[in-house]
């Protein structure tokens, strides 16, 4: 019997090539460190120094900063790393933290509206659109009991006054704004907000619930060279608010300050502001695309049942429209 030899066979199978993931942790760096200045700024933006405009540029923007956030996320996957993946996450948080709770839509949690409401409707008018009229008769169609203008000429007054007049019995004005209102109006005075001329008036609402206190502001511009005058204006204006005698109050108008504006502080750590009924930030200026809210409705005392804005005649600034429970 012969026997069979058999060759040696090689068992080693090649291996096929792998590609392996490769970190490339010079663009992870650089992710780390713009998502934790981002984070920082955020969070601390009301540290950054009033030099050459740069904090009114950036805490009007500030919402938006947001954007920079699925960047960083973006660039951190590309890096493959874990660390730049987990920084880009910390701004994210910051951010939410800050305006999340801001943009949840105010119809979530509104309470119902009672008997007694007061819807109030306010715009700056752009006294030179030559629209005033087109916008009262947009804000009396939203059945508000008041409407509050600011930026009025003498025209743009008497424009407004044509239509407003016969459905809105009390009105007061003084200097750039004004107000129509169902109710009757009493202690109706100019604001002395130290600036030498009238942008703010201050009254009593005879409503059926009972006296509410109604501000109507046109802040002084600001630009980030020049912001002085509507600094001042804010802070005299915050003075207010403690001395008022009525438990329901309200301001209303054009701050020409973003709600993250340091200088709008000393209001709104007195008065509130709802969020808006379909959720959002609320923008107003500019009315073809708005950027930032300048316009605001700020109170104590009642609930705000709704609150939105609206296009009003040629403006550059979007209507603000709330109803608020007496």
């Amino acid at each position: 019997m012969s026997a069979l030899l058999e060759a040696p066979r090689d068992t080693a199978r090649p291996t096929p090539s792998r590609r392996r993931s490769r970190t490339r942790p010079g663009l992870g760096v650089v992710v780390v460190v713009l998502s934790l200045l981002l984070a920082a700024a955020l969070a601390l933006h009301a540290f950054v120094p009033e030099v050459f405009g740069v904090a009114l540029l950036f805490e009007s923007a500030l919402p938006w900063f947001g954007l920079l956030v699925p960047v960083l996320l973006v660039i951190g996957l590309f890096s493959r790393s874990k660390g730049a993946i987990g920084a880009a996450l910390v701004p994210a948080l910051v951010w939410g933290v800050m305006f999340v709770p801001g943009i949840v839509p105010l119809s979530w949690s509104a309470p119902a509206p009672s008997s007694n409401t007061l819807t109030v409707a306010s715009q700056n008018i752009e006294a030179d659109s030559g629209t005033a009229a087109a916008s009262a008769t947009a804000l009396a169609a939203t059945g508000a009991q008041v409407i509050a203008l600011q930026e009025m000429d003498s025209d743009a007054r008497d424009e407004a006054a044509g239509v407003l007049d016969a459905a809105y019995p009390y009105s007061y004005g003084i200097g750039t704004v004004g107000v129509w209102s169902s109710y009757p109006i009493e202690n109706a005075q100019a604001l002395d907000l130290g600036l030498g001329w009238q942008r703010g008036l201050a009254a009593d609402l005879a409503t059926p619930a009972g006296l509410v206190s109604i501000y109507v502001v046109h802040a002084a511009s600001a630009r980030p060279d020049d912001h002085a005058a509507r600094d001042e204006m804010l802070a005299n204006l915050s003075d207010y608010v403690p001395r008022d005698e009525n438990e329901r109050l309200f301001m209303v108008g054009d701050f020409n300050a973003g709600s993250d504006d340091r200088n709008l502080a000393g209001l709104t750590d007195q008065l509130s502001e709802a969020n808006q009924t379909d959720g959002g930030f609320g923008f107003t200026w500019p009315a073809a695309s708005p950027a930032t809210r300048l316009d605001h409705l700020l109170q104590r005392g009642m609930e705000v049942t709704s609150n939105r804005t609206m296009t009003a005649g040629g403006s550059d600034h979007l209507a603000i429209i709330t109803t608020l429970n007496l």
